[in-house]
């Protein structure tokens, strides 16, 4: 009996084996080291070879899986949970008592997961006299790997790491700071603590603090089922319907790493029935569709990995767990959608956000195979009838797709844009649809928000290097105005009034985005 229950265990491990890929490996070598040496870490190549070192170790064994359940709740593959009988909550509340990954460790590997490639050439740049000159750097985690071994990076050692975030990005220096505050907290309790009780230790809790985890948030039950609808209007309406304490106002605002002004941190607090709850266990979703390459004579869609690449970073830093989705052909989007649709965690997270980034026509848009989906179609299977369990919690999608071949005309123009020939359009043959056409297109039930790169008929536009003016608008946007507080609608607008002064190194091509939403009550992002 032993014996079978050995070889299902083992099963279970090669499983999950077959579920990682060759990322997802090395985020579990860089977690593990510090209770695994480099020298056995370095002929490591599969998961099966973390786990039986992790065995070797009594780190793991049947009847004790929770190393391998906490390596992949911080790597965020919580799909693989159940194959060992937990989910993300039980994760959560076991590491309020035991914990193997170090808040140091954890800290780094979040750092890591925020260095794009370009920081990474960036960095080597400036660590080129630090680092061996023939060594071949392609990640973060093979940056901070290489800066552990050659010394220049500890727990107690973080000075070069600070110059690095504050060269690429101060978002990933606060994580420093708040590690270094959390750390001499701790310091400084523990000493309390032992000068108050001589012998006590702390082996029970270690030094686990709510920082530690990220995505722990305050509990709140779910909204209960409900299949009410609301007027869908378009962006014109806006203005008539958004209260004027949400005006942005102009100047200099404050980055991702500052307090909000006034009183707008808890400018729901108070206003609990009319912002859509946004600080349950597990924050959401964010789904990403990137299409490059297609079939049938559609042209390559140079500049997108930039476009994904913010998305990403922008919505892992608001707190979704994202997962991409690179060249789908329409019938693969469509099985991936229906799979999210029956998504079981939906009833703990607070919201969906799906980003697609491909070409388009009026009302719809391509799959890699050239064939196309309808927007309202893709809406669908998130209404409250086909996923209840998102029922009365909003549903945000992003379309970077052109809808038409009309190219907008500016009516003054404006020639100091960069951009220049190396814009390109997502549009293909598509003729002249009126607006109801998209309008028709659109779910008719509430809680939903659809942000369209251009209006309908319309090119959306390109660069071949810097990605997308929408979805690079909107990006920025995000990181400069969720820390003030301001709600999803405000933002879009800022959004609109960012690519409406874009143009065309000859000023002749503009583009103008446009939103439309089902939405009841603001929908308010939590500070990061």
């Amino acid at each position: 009996m032993d014996d079978d229950d050995g070889i299902k265990f083992r099963q279970i491990l090669l499983a999950i084996d077959e579920n990682l890929g060759k990322e997802d490996v090395d985020a579990m070598k860089f977690l593990c080291s510090d209770f695994i040496s480099t020298k056995h870490l370095e002929g490591v190549e599969t998961a099966q070879d973390i786990f039986q070192l992790l065995i070797n170790r009594n780190l793991l064994s049947k009847e004790d899986t929770f190393i391998v359940a906490e390596l992949l709740y911080r790597i965020k593959c919580h799909f693989l949970l159940q194959k060992i009988g937990y989910t993300q909550q039980k994760v959560e509340h076991n590491l309020f008592h035991i914990r193997n990954v170090s808040e140091y460790r954890q800290m780094l590997y979040e750092i890591s997961e925020g260095f794009t490639e370009e920081n990474v050439k960036t960095a080597m740049f400036l660590l080129r006299e630090h680092l061996p000159k023939k060594q071949s750097i392609a990640s973060g985690l093979e940056l901070l790997t290489s800066l552990e071994k050659q010394d220049l990076l500890a727990e107690d050692k973080l000075a070069i790491l600070e110059k690095i975030c504050n060269k690429v990005s101060p978002e990933l220096r606060n994580k420093v700071d708040k590690f270094k505050e959390r750390s001499a907290s701790d310091k400084e309790s523990k000493g309390i603590e032992n000068s108050s009780l001589p012998g006590f230790q702390d082996a029970s809790f270690g030094n686990v603090s709510l920082w530690e985890h990220p995505f722990l948030y305050p509990v709140k039950k779910p909204d209960s089922y409900s299949e009410e609808f609301g007027s869908l209007r378009e962006h014109g309406e806006i203005f008539s319907s958004l209260p004027a304490n949400q005006d942005v106002k102009a100047g200099i605002t404050s980055g991702p790493s500052e307090q909000p002004i006034g009183n707008e941190k808890s400018k729901c607090a108070s206003e609990a029935s009319t912002c859509y709850k946004m600080d349950g266990l597990n924050r959401g979703s964010c789904l990403i569709f990137n299409n490059v390459h297609f079939e049938g004579g559609l042209s390559q869609r140079r500049g997108s990995q930039k476009d994904a690449e913010e998305l990403e970073s922008v919505f892992r830093w608001l707190g979704l767990d994202v997962i991409k989705y690179n060249d789908t052909t329409s019938i693969e989007m469509e099985n991936h959608l229906k799979q999210w649709q029956s998504f079981e965690n939906w009833k703990d997270m607070d919201c969906l956000v799906c980003c697609i980034l491909s070409h388009g026509e009026s009302g719809k848009i391509y799959g890699t195979d050239g064939n196309l989906i309808p927007i309202r179609t893709i809406m669908s299977y998130f209404t409250a009838k086909q996923c209840p369990q998102l029922a009365k919690k909003p549903k945000l999608f992003f379309i970077q797709a052109c809808q038409g071949e009309k190219t907008q005309q500016p009516v003054y123009l404006e020639t100091d844009d960069e951009y220049g020939i190396h814009l390109k359009e997502d549009a293909q043959s598509s003729g002249s649809f009126p607006l109801q056409q998209m309008i028709s297109s659109i779910p008719e039930e509430a809680d939903f928000l659809l942000g369209m790169a251009t209006v309908d008929g319309y090119l959306s536009f390109r660069h071949v290097h810097q990605g997308t003016w929408y979805i690079q608008a909107l990006c920025d946007k995000l990181r400069t105005l969720v820390p003030r507080g301001e709600d999803i609608l405000s933002i879009l607008t800022e959004v609109n009034a960012d690519v409406s002064r874009r143009a065309d190194a000859q000023g002749q091509k503009k583009q103008m985005p446009q939103p439309a939403y089902t939405l009841r009550k603001k929908l308010i992002f939590p500070i990061p």
